[in-house]
């Protein structure tokens, strides 16, 4: 089920529990991010089945080279997660602004087609593969201030769906998480201000690392093989009570 995985976003904090989890399940597992020292760290605990890369996720040719190489050594991935993302307020009556929107959908959007495009012509070939796109709470509900950021995870999910409807005939499984409050980079509310943080959700907690990796896995394993163009919210019921 794990025998081969390409993870972008591995230098986070959700990014870096998923490598956890899927090395422990004792697969290759690439690791992709921008933070060398980071992805180093990680590389340790299974230098034999790790190879780290550093681009830039939104270059599609660095990306198609990302991927000629790992494939080389480890094959098609069973499982591409794509998680690099970027935050950050957007107000869109300053011009300035307009460059942090463009930053966003390109990494928060284009990235993630740039993680699967490359993959899609040696998965069509197998007859097999599963995408896992992390999109946001903030792409179904929105967020105060931040209209870009919502505006990219928005747009994951429609392209999660679009995806999956022309994949599933090749046995191709397009999914997504919409992860709620866990402590990271991203969310340093969740990070700083856990008991506050945690107060506000209907579960009485943040998420922690099994939380995101076991959705994760979920999807990726043989329970989520009807699970198609879905987006599993991973929130502790935060949604459904500001429904």
């Amino acid at each position: 089920m794990f025998r081969n995985t390409f993870l972008t976003g591995a230098c986070g904090g959700l990014g870096q529990a998923l490598a956890r989890q899927l090395l422990a399940a004792g697969g290759a597992v690439a690791l992709v991010g921008l933070d060398r020292a980071r992805l180093q760290a990680l590389q340790d605990l299974a230098p034999e089945r790790c190879r780290l890369y550093t681009p830039d996720v939104s270059d599609a040719a660095a990306m198609q080279a990302v991927a000629v190489d790992w494939q080389r050594s480890f094959g098609t991935p069973d499982l591409v997660i794509a998680n690099a993302g970027v935050a950050g307020g957007f107000d869109s009556a300053r011009a300035e602004d307009l460059a942090v929107m463009r930053r966003m959908l390109e990494i928060n959007l284009l990235g993630v087609a740039c993680t699967f495009q490359p993959w899609l012509a040696a998965m069509q070939a197998a007859g097999r593969g599963r995408l896992v796109g992390i999109a946001s709470l903030a792409g179904r509900r929105g967020l105060p201030g931040n209209g870009a950021y919502c505006a990219s995870k928005a747009g994951l999910i429609h392209l999660t769906r679009r995806m999956a409807l022309r994949l599933i005939e090749n046995n191709i499984v397009v999914s997504a998480i919409a992860p709620g409050a866990f402590a990271s980079e991203m969310n340093r509310a969740a990070r700083d201000h856990e008991a506050e943080v945690a107060a506000r959700i209907p579960a009485g907690r943040i998420g922690v690392e099994d939380d995101m990796a076991g959705a994760a896995i979920y999807l990726a394993s043989r329970a989520g093989d009807y699970v198609v163009g879905a987006t599993l919210v991973v929130d502790g019921a935060v949604s459904l009570a500001r429904n």
